[in-house]
């Protein structure tokens, strides 16, 4: 008997360390929906999470689909951390919620002043129209907004786990200050430079554009191809307001761009909004603008 007694209670010890350790598997791990979140992520958990991303690097974010590995990774999350609008939630944020109930989902998107898409492909930082065509989801592309992404996870994270509030505090704090010093280098070099307005593929600096007083102009229309008129309308444009930068993206067909520069002059620069290198995409982005 009582070696039953103790062979019960080593099974029950084994259980009980199967289960804590399943527990703090799951408990250390957050995903998020894109680069950019992981790098405000790692940057206020440091070792306490790890961080793993729903949309790869180099793949548009606009109809992606998660892998069966991923799907599994979610499942193993305590959290979600969604960026808000963007076309991968838009698709699958619903079903991710419905098959992963024991998972907490926070927008870190809370906060934002949105810009409504518009149906003409230029965004200035001074009118935005409201549309039906739903709202712009780049908000991280603007230092400006990253703060308020930042604060948004820093919560996320104390309420997560509030014994390790301060250590997240102190490491949400250093982020901001990088994010705020970052914004006035954005300033110094596009407040006196003459290049107010650029070209871009696909609209990714919306934000950036209004927060910074310049105007985007898209090459694709309500993510279309443009028409041979639309692609004329914009070399014209192009060529009366002097502009002298076209942005591209790998995961976007460069050809148009290309047209665009020879009939134009126009230099393109290869940008990558989604990077987890976000702060010098950042300044590459500022640079390409600034009159240096």
């Amino acid at each position: 008997m009582r070696q039953l007694l103790i062979l019960a209670l080593l099974l029950s010890l084994t259980s009980f360390t199967y289960c804590v350790k399943n527990s703090v598997e799951k408990e250390n791990i957050i995903t998020v929906t894109i680069e950019p979140q992981r790098y405000f992520a790692e940057q206020i958990a440091d070792s306490l999470y790890s961080i793993q991303t729903m949309v790869p690097p180099s793949v548009s974010p606009e109809d992606y689909d998660p892998s069966p590995k991923q799907m599994i990774g979610l499942a193993k999350s305590v959290a979600y951390f969604q960026i808000g609008y963007i076309g991968f939630e838009n698709a699958w944020l619903d079903k991710l919620k419905k098959n992963n109930k024991d998972v907490l989902f926070f927008n870190n998107g809370e906060g934002i002043s949105y810009i409504h898409s518009e149906h003409d492909h230029s965004h200035t930082g001074h009118h935005h129209k409201c549309s039906e065509m739903g709202i712009d989801p780049h908000s991280w592309s603007s230092p400006k907004q990253a703060a308020i992404i930042a604060e948004n996870m820093y919560k996320a994270f104390c309420d997560l786990d509030s014994l390790n509030a301060e250590f997240y505090r102190r490491n949400y704090e250093q982020l901001i200050q990088e994010i705020n010093e970052l914004d006035s280098l954005v300033d110094g070099y596009l407040t006196n430079s003459s290049q107010k307005n650029f070209i871009i593929y696909h609209p990714a600096l919306t934000y950036f554009a209004r927060d910074y007083n310049l105007t985007q102009y898209s090459i694709e229309i309500d993510g279309k191809e443009p028409s041979p008129e639309q692609l004329k309308k914009l070399i014209d444009t192009a060529k009366e307001k002097q502009i002298k930068t076209i942005f591209i993206q790998e995961e976007f067909d460069k050809k148009n761009a290309e047209t665009i520069a020879k009939e134009t002059g126009c230099t393109l620069i290869s940008i990558n909004p989604l990077s987890y290198n976000w702060k010098e995409e950042i300044i590459k982005i500022s640079k390409a603008l600034s009159d240096e």
